[in-house]
């Protein structure tokens, strides 16, 4: 099949299909004459497993190493838990940084309960500098956010 029908079969756009390519995700499909790109069907079982990853919101460098298991199935899975424990782990402190991130949005709502001139938004003057004083520093993260 050409890129558009593995995009259509797994619902994938064309440039992720390309990215994932370049990244060594997806191995290389084969060429036509024409040097269209030809795909099969473990390129649709190798898209769909790393969409899949994706909808978990797993990072680039996580699929690789769950892909690297998968082309040795007789290798021992206790690095794949581990690497699925690390991950729960740092989605349960993503989790815990909306929570805070809530809250803070919550008490800067609670600045402007009425409809005011702009120049006496409570909401305006919290984020010109007031509130953001008073904010933590974001720490810093070994899992990479936004990243996915």
């Amino acid at each position: 099949m050409k890129i558009g029908e593995l995009a259509r079969a797994t619902l994938t756009p064309l440039e992720t299909i390309r990215f994932y390519e370049r990244e060594g995700l997806l191995p290389p499909a084969g060429r036509t004459d024409g040097n269209y790109r030809i795909y099969g069907h473990e390129h649709v079982e190798r898209l769909t497993f790393i969409r899949h990853c994706r909808t978990l919101d797993m990072a680039l460098g996580e699929i690789r190493a769950l892909l690297r298991f998968k082309a040795s199935p007789q290798e021992n899975c206790m690095a794949v838990n581990e690497l699925l424990d690390a991950h729960i782990g740092h989605v349960a402190q993503r989790i815990r940084e909306l929570r805070s991130l809530e809250k803070q949005l919550k008490v800067l709502r609670q600045q402007c309960s009425e409809a005011n001139a702009a120049a006496d938004c409570g909401i305006l003057k919290g984020l010109s500098g007031e509130m953001v004083a008073d904010r933590p520093a974001p720490k810093s993260r070994k899992h990479v956010q936004g990243t996915h």
